[in-house]
């Protein structure tokens, strides 16, 4: 089978490789479609130290399942049906202490991060049953690979709690600020402010329903309080860098909170009497809890169409070299891309790779 190879930084080819099998417990999907996240760039780049030469990455995918091992309920997974799975995989026996907070356990495996494990930019992904969740009949399969970055979104905000009514601003218009509009409006929230520099990027957060601001025009608080008619209770940072910290600082009412969704910089300084003075929390936010992926897909089966924009060009596995190394560049995709591995349902399950 296909499986796009990370063989050195910034060096990305396609190679033949044995397909996996399902082991007890295990589903096997056949690949339709698998988002480039901004992480599999800044790994591929070497940027972030979490990806290595060699690997297979890829972790925001959908698919059918096209085999299941032993133990596995073919009643709740049957062969052709339309799935994605969840990446963050847990140990057995840690799933009664984390439930409800899987993102915590130090002992899971982030399937697209474990260098060890072949991920999803392939023909086929081996995952653990418990981590497979169905899709929509209704929804088109590939967009399926959405549910991931927006379930990040929706556990940001979750975790920011924001007031239905009010405004919410959001630093960053790329894939992750686009879905945590969103999540937004899961949450009855419809009031977004996004600052983003990149004019495409600004037109397709308006088409899905933000205002929107641009850092290049002027102090971004500034500009936002214009927007939204004063300072912010909440602000969701899905850039992460010292400078974006700072202006969701001073964007972001005294009691308000700043949700730091966005890891661009490994280290940030805080300017910590915006902290302190003004009694503003800033929360961590990472991956998801199986919840909020849950319920990610779901709404995402019932609101495909609204999501659809998002996706802003499919390539194929041969192209997709070529593709990582654009994202990589000075003008990357307004919004995602994704690899499109099968157009059709898989056949059964010993059918030629």
């Amino acid at each position: 089978m296909r499986a796009l190879t990370m063989t050195d930084y910034h060096r990305m080819e396609v190679a033949d490789v044995p397909r996996p099998s399902p082991g007890p417990g295990d589903v096997l999907l056949r690949v339709t479609a698998t988002g480039i996240c901004g992480s599999d760039i800044h790994g591929f780049t070497g940027e972030n130290g979490r990806r290595h030469p060699g690997q297979v990455m890829g972790h925001e995918t959908a698919g059918h399942v096209a085999a299941v091992g032993d133990g596995v309920d073919t009643d709740r997974f049957p062969l052709g049906a339309a799935a994605t799975l969840n990446p963050v995989v847990l140990p057995e026996s840690d799933l009664s202490t984390y439930a409800g907070r899987e993102q915590h356990c130090p002992r899971k495996l982030v399937i697209g991060v474990a260098a060890e494990r072949q991920a999803a930019f392939a023909d086929y992904v081996v995952v653990p049953d418990r981590n497979v969740v169905l899709l929509a009949p209704s929804m088109p399969v590939h967009l399926g690979a959405l549910v991931e970055p927006l379930a990040v979104a929706v556990h940001a905000v979750r975790l920011g709690d924001p007031a239905p009514g009010e405004p919410v601003l959001i630093l960053g218009g790329g894939p992750i600020g686009q879905s945590l509009i969103l999540a937004l409006r899961m949450a009855g929230v419809d009031r977004a402010v996004v600052s983003e520099p990149d004019s495409r990027r600004r037109d397709l957060c308006r088409e899905l329903g933000a205002q929107t601001i641009s850092p290049t025009d002027g102090d971004v608080a500034e500009q936002a309080q214009q927007v939204a008619g004063g300072q912010v209770a909440l602000t969701l940072d899905a850039v992460g860098m010292t400078s974006t910290l700072a202006d969701a600082l001073r964007a972001t009412s005294l009691g308000g909170t700043v949700v730091l969704v966005g890891m661009a910089s490994p280290t940030v300084t805080i300017p910590a009497y915006a902290v302190s003075t003004g009694e503003r929390v800033i929360r961590g936010s990472f991956t998801y809890a199986a919840q909020d992926f849950a319920d990610a897909a779901a709404w995402l089966g019932e609101h495909h169409g609204q999501a659809a924009p998002l996706v802003s060009r499919v390539v194929s596995p041969e192209q997709a070299p070529q593709a990582f190394l654009d994202l990589a560049g000075e003008q990357p995709d307004p919004g995602k891309v994704l690899v499109r591995f099968d157009d059709t349902p898989p056949g059964p399950a010993g059918a030629p790779s």
